[in-house]
């Protein structure tokens, strides 16, 4: 007796990640959709010459859908952090994915270029977005222990996926033209609903299912009068009914929880990636530029990004593995800092690079430090910020990043056509990664870690993520204090409906006594009296 229900305004304890289970089928799709969101946009490329031909636009102008894309992945990135904690991952997932597919099938009916950019650039580059941040969110909440192995291997589906929609659209684009290979493209996007429908939420109607049982088995131990004890269990749930009528209305969630800038751990996190991503995705797009510029054949030369992608498909979840060690996964914020240091000191010790070699070695470090680095940039994100406001946060995130990529290639680019040389760009973007890495490992110990030494360690509550579980419950407090409150309430109002149906039995008990009894009657009444004398005393109750 003491519970209150959840639905009667206690906060739900958070339901422990299954590490297992069917949470390898939400790692599958997670995969899938982290692949056609990371890879799609490139290997649209193949497309561009016939839709130059067609539409008789130039390069740049085509270019164009695959920037769209990842405009919309990574600057809606609140709208999807909005629409996910309002509805819930697997319809907004359900959603994303026929967008993405309707968008690309109408791309395959438009006469300018205008419309693609509508079709193929909006609305795909949108469909993706609604899939790609859901499917990070469910992979948090199914994983915990083996959440860093987890990242690694949904992180792996984008050099997965890079390898073989490339050769698969350039073989459409031959049989079937570029039209043809669009609505073949559009249908297999969509795959990306039924990895929304596996994203199965994890129940808690047993656990509220089981508080109700335990809840009337114990009204039934205190009232074992046969008819008065049906009575009891009736007035107890009349007076629950009518107390939840006059409970106050729960406050409903957040959609965009900007609260998460208030914690140090995050701010820093925030501006470190800000200043990554100005220059991690500038090497390989200048690349196979750089190699045709120093001599290097024009097939070999498109062969040194299938090197990174190759290097990059085992890079990726070979770190996660390393990042879930139980001595590393607590510092798991230096290794990602170490991550882009070994990124940007490839870029600076490669900008010399003059022959094939030399290359295929860049290339070779740089796909170990590029999967790296995409292993675990989500896995410290959760960590910092915990399961329960990751969906706030990494909508944040992707949109500070959107206008870190709007800034970073294209001023790369301006700087390549002013300047007429490389090697100022890889020094540039070196020096930019390797920069991100040093302000991400300073920050880290300068102002989270001796704050950590001088404060007393906290008690630790549970989550269904890790990371920052204190935050999540500081954040929690207010609300916390108002379900204490109204659940108080609520345990006084039914002891004194218990009360009165005790001493409604206890007076029958009496009558079939001789002698005149005062205080608590005795005999076949004395179990009842009891419950009856003791309705008074406090009632255990969970604590917050």
């Amino acid at each position: 007796m003491g519970r209150a229900d959840p639905e009667e305004g206690q906060l739900p304890a958070p339901v422990k990640p299954p590490d297992g289970g069917w949470g390898w089928i939400v790692l599958l799709g997670c995969f899938v959709i982290t692949g056609f969101s990371y890879a799609f946009p490139k290997a649209v490329s193949v497309y561009f010459k016939e839709l130059m031909k067609d539409f008789h636009v130039g390069y740049s102008d085509t270019a164009w859908i695959s920037s769209i894309m990842l405009a919309m992945l990574y600057g809606t990135g609140p709208v999807c952090s909005i629409m996910v904690n309002q509805f819930g991952c697997r319809p907004v997932m359900l959603i994303g994915g026929l967008l993405a597919s309707s968008g690309m099938i109408l791309a395959s009916f438009t006469t300018n270029i205008i419309e693609l950019y509508l079709t193929a650039g909006v609305l795909t580059g949108l469909g993706m977005a609604l899939n790609f941040q859901p499917s990070l969110i469910m992979l948090g909440t199914y994983f915990d222990k083996r959440r860093p192995l987890a990242n690694g291997l949904a992180a792996a589906g984008s050099p997965v996926f890079l390898s073989a929609l490339s050769p698969l659209g350039q073989v459409l684009l031959e049989k079937f033209g570029w039209r043809g290979g669009f609505l073949i493209m559009g249908g297999l996007l969509l795959n990306c609903c039924t990895c929304g429908a596996v994203m199965r939420p994890l129940e808690m109607g047993m656990k509220r299912k089981m508080e109700k049982v335990q809840d009337k088995y114990e009204a039934k131990e205190m009232l074992p009068m046969g008819g008065k004890s049906e009575e009891g269990i009736s007035t107890t749930d009349g007076a629950k009914k009518a107390k939840k009528v006059k409970k106050k209305p729960r406050r409903g969630k957040k959609l965009l929880d900007f609260s998460i800038f208030s914690n140090r751990g995050f701010v820093i996190y925030t501006i470190s990636k800000f200043i990554l991503v100005l220059g991690l995705f500038v090497p390989p797009i200048l690349l196979v530029n750089y190699a045709k510029d120093t001599g290097v054949p024009d097939t070999e030369a498109a062969f040194l990004l299938s090197i990174i992608g190759f290097i990059d498909i085992f890079a990726r979840p070979a770190c996660g593995m390393v990042a879930g060690l139980k001595w590393v996964r607590p510092h798991v914020a230096y290794l990602f800092s170490f991550a882009m240091l070994f990124n940007g000191l490839t870029d600076i010790c490669s900008a010399r690079a003059s022959n094939y070699t030399g290359l295929v070695i860049f290339c070779v470090f740089f796909g170990i430090s590029y999967g790296m680095v995409g292993a675990l940039q989500f896995e410290v994100l959760m960590a910092i910020v915990g399961s329960q406001k990751f969906s706030s946060a990494i909508g944040l995130v992707l949109l500070i990043e959107a206008v870190a990529v709007l800034i970073g290639p294209p001023s790369a680019g301006r700087l390549v056509d002013a300047l007429k040389n490389y090697e100022v760009i890889f020094y540039l973007a070196g020096s930019e990664v390797a920069l991100s890495a040093l302000f991400l490992a300073m920050a880290t110990y300068c102002c989270l870690n001796r704050q950590k030494k001088k404060a007393p360690p906290p008690e630790k509550s549970p989550s269904a993520g890790g990371g920052s579980d204190t935050e999540e419950a500081e954040s929690d407090v207010p609300e916390a204090e108002e379900h204490s409150s109204n659940n108080h309430q609520l345990a006084r109002s039914t002891d004194d409906a218990m009360a009165v149906a005790v001493e409604e039995a206890n007076h029958v008990a009496a009558e079939e006594q001789s002698g005149e009894g005062g205080g608590c009657p005795e005999g076949d009444g004395e179990v009842m009296a009891r419950a009856s004398c003791n309705t008074n005393q406090p009632v255990e109750r969970d604590s917050f």
